[in-house]
C-alpha cells in the first residue's frame, strides 16, 4: 500500500494531509525519513509519524446528529463540547464536513482519511441537504433564482445550488461544495439572516431514516454506519 494512503487508513490524516506530512519530512519508515507518498509499505514497514509507531485500525463510520453549541473538532482551546468527544470509539476519529456551532444535523466521523477525503473534496461534489428558516420571510422568487444560480461571495462564487421555499422563511438547500459558514453567508448576501439551520442529508444518508426502523435520529444520539450503508458512501463518492 502506498504510504499515503496507510496513513490515511491508519486514521492519522485524510490523504492530502498525510501527504503534506510526508513532504515535511514528519514521517520515517524503520528510522530513516521519507518524503515519497507512494512509496510502498505495509504493516511490518516500521511506519512512524514524529516518532510514533504508527498501525492501520479497523475503518470506521459513525453518523452523529450533532445539537447546538457542539464544536465539529477533535479539541477546542475553549473547552467548549465536540463532537468527537460524544462518539464511543477506541479509535481516532475525525469530523467529515464540519458544521459551525450552531448547527445541527447530520454529522458524519470517521479514521477513514480516503473516504473523508471523497465525501469533502469539491470536484466529488458529493451533496449535502440543509434546511434553513430566514429572516424576513418570505425569500422572493428573484432572490430563490439568485441563490439557484450562485452568489458571489468574498471567496468567489458559489456553484450553481438546488433551492426551494418549502413554506415563508423555510428554505431546502442542496449544496455539492462546502465552504465555511456557506449557507448563512449565501443567506445573508441576499438579505435573509438565517435563525435555524439544520443539515438533514450527507449524499445518500438522510436524519429522518437513521434510527432503529427507519425513524429520525435524536439530537444528540449517534450510532456506527453499517458496512451497506459505507458502501453507499463510497459509491456516491466515486460516482459524483
Amino acid at each position: 500500500m502506498r504510504l499515503a494512503k496507510f496513513l490515511a487508513h491508519a486514521g492519522v490524516a485524510s490523504r492530502r494531509s498525510a501527504e503534506q506530512m510526508i513532504a515535511a519530512g514528519r514521517v520515517s519508515i524503520g528510522g530513516a525519513v521519507v518524503t515519497d507518498p507512494a512509496r510502498d509499505v505495509d504493516r511490518a514497514s516500521g511506519v512512524t509519524v514524529d516518532g510514533e509507531p504508527i498501525a492501520p485500525e479497523e475503518r470506521q463510520v459513525f453518523v452523529l446528529n450533532k445539537p447546538a453549541g457542539v464544536v465539529s473538532t477533535a479539541k477546542d482551546t475553549h473547552r467548549r463540547p465536540t463532537v468527537v468527544a460524544m462518539v464511543e470509539s477506541a479509535n481516532r476519529l475525525y469530523p467529515v464536513g464540519r458544521l459551525d456551532a450552531e448547527t445541527t444535523g447530520l454529522i458524519l466521523l470517521t479514521n477513514d482519511g480516503e473516504l473523508a477525503d471523497r465525501l469533502t473534496h469539491p470536484r466529488y461534489g458529493v451533496e449535502k441537504g440543509y434546511h434553513a428558516r430566514v429572516a424576513p420571510a418570505p425569500v422572493s422568487k428573484g432572490d430563490l433564482r439568485r441563490l439557484r444560480q450562485g452568489i458571489e461571495l468574498e471567496d468567489g462564487r458559489t456553484a450553481p445550488a438546488s433551492v426551494r421555499q418549502l413554506e415563508p422563511g423555510r428554505l431546502e438547500i442542496w449544496l455539492g461544495e462546502g465552504r465555511k459558514r456557506q449557507v448563512r453567508r449565501m443567506c445573508e448576501a441576499i438579505g435573509h439572516r438565517v435563525v435555524e439551520l439544520e443539515r438533514f442529508a450527507f449524499g445518500p444518508l438522510r436524519l429522518d431514516r437513521l434510527a432503529a426502523g427507519g425513524e429520525r435520529l435524536p439530537p444528540g444520539s449517534w450510532r456506527e454506519l453499517t458496512a451497506a450503508e459505507v458502501e453507499q458512501l463510497r459509491k456516491v463518492g466515486e460516482s459524483s
